[in-house]
């Protein structure tokens, strides 16, 4: 539905032809690959291997002249920072930001970068997910797939105390009384997401 939505935005617009669109990174990646493009709107969750991350990656990579927008509706705490170490030069949160997406794409067609003016707020029991660091959400974001401090720590090049540290941060931050709970509910409200167990949107 919402790619619908974007294929109609892009039709209607004055100075935009829709040259393709794909229920996949994927396809939308190999697409590029071959064919022309100036433009691309990825949204992060999308059904597939790939998320629109991992795909707005490898297109820069490929053709770095290409412009990309990356799209979501969730609150995850690391999608923005990801984007802009990437290089893509849109961020468009669809729940908060206050431009409609063809202003974004006006906006970086004419060589701006857009992001929104605030990070999305959620709240998590007794805290804000602003509150939580960027280390804190880089290992929540590993805890909601169930792994272990052990297994955190390798992944993320830390010592498995220091892993320990920011889960109890997290802990008391939000008032949760264990590491499960503080998972739930941070998948619950889209802070924390894991691209191996993606929902759709």
């Amino acid at each position: 539905m919402i790619r619908e939505i974007f294929e109609s935005t892009v039709e209607r617009a004055e100075g935009y032809t829709l040259a393709a669109s794909f229920p996949t990174a994927i396809q939308a990646l190999r697409y590029v690959e071959k064919n022309d493009a100036d433009l691309v709107l990825m949204d992060v969750l999308i059904p597939g291997s790939m998320s629109g991350l991992g795909a707005a990656e490898k297109i820069k990579a490929i053709k770095p002249d290409v412009k990309i927008i990356v799209v979501t509706s969730m609150p995850e705490l690391s999608y923005e920072r990801k984007a802009r170490e990437i290089g893509v030069e849109g961020f468009w949160q669809k729940e908060v930001q206050e431009q409609p997406i063809q202003e974004i794409m006006d906006r970086v067609m004419a060589g701006e970068t857009v992001y929104p003016s605030e990070q999305v707020e959620v709240p998590i029991g007794n805290a804000m997910s602003t509150e939580f660091t960027e280390r804190e959400a880089d290992v929540l974001k590993e805890l909601v797939t169930g792994a272990s401090n052990k297994e955190i720590a390798g992944k993320l090049n830390m010592g498995e105390s220091t892993v320990k540290m920011h889960i109890t941060n997290m802990l008391q931050k939000s008032g949760y009384h264990s590491r499960l709970e503080l998972a739930l509910m941070a998948r619950h409200y889209g802070i924390a997401i894991n691209e191996k167990d993606q929902p759709v949107t």
